[in-house]
């Protein structure tokens, strides 16, 4: 019987990449690197903010990564909701999991500060706990560790939970931690990522609709 879901963030939950790559933008031209595409952007996403601005620098700019990453943490911080918003669907999506009595999670390679503010700010009760990322704290995805935590603050097993997200760091964590994963057709990554997926959800309310068939 499934009795929580731990969900990945970006892609996932809420479309912040207009937010994102406006912040690595304004770090990129802050000192004198050309911007990046929001395309582009999207495939650098998802092993937290260090490895988007290492992929985002080209390979002579890699000197200045520590300045360029200060830079876009100060930019983000500033815009961390200004143009991210949930899905269509997902708050539906979530209400109908707590009306079940299905409890719910975040885990994510976002800051972790940044990531409950966000979540605190959209989605207020209807996500039980959010794991960020706390490098002074514990190891990021796909590591199992952070998605172990969000389990024990549920009270849960994992083999009564499915892990969900939108990338193959996703896939991976869920793999790691011994999980199955629900793939996110919507989010940072084409479709053919996921096929390693126990299932893979068109819009949020087919993962309301899977969960139900697996109770």
């Amino acid at each position: 019987m499934i009795k929580a879901v731990i969900f990945d963030l970006d892609g996932t939950l809420i479309n912040s990449l207009e937010d994102i790559a406006y912040s690595v933008n304004c770090a990129l031209k802050d000192f004198g690197y050309n911007k990046r595409s929001v395309e582009e952007i999207r495939t650098f996403v998802g092993n937290g903010a260090d490895m988007l601005i290492k992929r985002a620098l080209p390979k002579e700019g890699q000197k200045d990564f520590e300045k360029v990453f200060n830079a876009y943490r100060s930019f983000y911080k500033q815009n961390l909701c200004t143009r991210t918003n949930a899905y269509s669907g997902v708050y539906r999506l979530l209400d109908a999991l707590k009306n079940s009595g299905i409890k719910t999670a975040v885990v994510t390679n976002k800051n972790d500060d940044d990531a409950k503010y966000i979540v605190n700010k959209l989605f207020g009760s209807r996500i039980d706990a959010v794991v960020g990322a706390d490098l002074s704290k514990r190891k990021k995805k796909p590591d199992p560790e952070p998605v172990l935590l969000a389990l024990s603050m549920l009270s849960t097993d994992k083999k009564d939970a499915y892990y969900i997200g939108d990338s193959e760091t996703d896939i991976d964590t869920a793999k790691n931690t011994g999980m199955n994963c629900i793939g996110c057709s919507w989010g940072f990554r084409d479709r053919n990522v996921l096929s390693d997926c126990i299932f893979v959800a068109d819009k949020p309310e087919d993962i309301f609709t899977f969960i139900m068939t697996q109770k």
